[in-house]
């Protein structure tokens, strides 16, 4: 059944993977700034910041990616506004997800009991620090199982790309498809890396998310904070 020399195609295909990473580590990182800001001005008191928000995020929210794609790279291009494949390709996964995940940081951030902010301002605490040190960490919490879903659809999704040649996996496949015409082969082997990045990926992300509900600290500085409580408490009870 295995006629390609993938030994040939191999530097190809680890080219591709890397480029999809890429694709992964920069979309998902400006797509959580996008969709934390996103959310917070949804949150906020003032029509004039609230409705744009809202507005933004249902519009990208039902229009598909690949025309997102293809609005980015063809379309602006169409105008005189003209992005290389890289920041067209990460321009779309930014303004798609960061429309989904405004949604699930919205919904965390109203999820956090409304006392915390009250206990917040019966101590002094400014609304910085209460949004920093008191909300947006239980938010984060709750908004685990979203954002972890998005982060490994994302990593899919990036398949798309093939359709501007961004040199990803999927634009690989091609490519080998092209010089080989063993079509189902190669499809199934470049299915079969997805599957082998993302099935361990999302498996992490169950970890981590269950560590995260059992109470482990997210940060170090936390982490040490709680040791040292520990150490008081138990010096306390001697």
């Amino acid at each position: 059944m295995f006629q390609v020399p993938w030994s040939d195609y191999a530097p190809a295909l680890l080219e591709g993977l890397a480029q999809t990473a890429l694709f992964t580590l920069v979309g998902f990182a400006g797509a959580a700034v996008a969709g934390l800001l996103l959310a917070l001005t949804r949150l906020s008191g003032l029509r004039v910041l609230r409705i744009p928000a809202a507005v933004y995020t249902e519009v990208f929210k039902n229009i598909p990616l690949l025309a997102i794609i293809f609005l980015t790279y063809f379309g602006l291009a169409s105008v005189g506004v003209r992005f290389d494949v890289f920041q067209a390709g990460s321009l779309s996964l930014i303004i798609f997800y960061g429309a989904y995940l405004s949604e699930t940081f919205r919904a965390a951030i109203s999820g956090v009991h409304s006392g915390q902010r009250e206990a917040s301002d019966a101590l002094g605490l400014g609304s910085l620090r209460t949004l920093g040190d008191v909300i947006l960490p239980q938010a984060l919490r709750l908004a685990l199982p979203g954002t972890n879903t998005m982060l490994v659809d994302m990593l899919k999704s990036t398949s798309l790309l093939v359709t501007i040649s961004a040199a990803e996996l999927m634009s690989q496949g091609r490519l080998i498809t092209s010089a080989t015409f063993r079509a189902l082969e190669v499809y199934l082997v470049i299915a079969a890396i997805y599957f082998a990045i993302c099935y361990p990926l999302s498996q992490c992300l169950l970890w981590l998310e269950r560590r995260i509900r059992s109470g482990v600290p997210l940060s170090p500085r936390r982490r040490r904070r709680l040791r040292t409580a520990r150490l008081l408490l138990a010096e306390e009870a001697v």
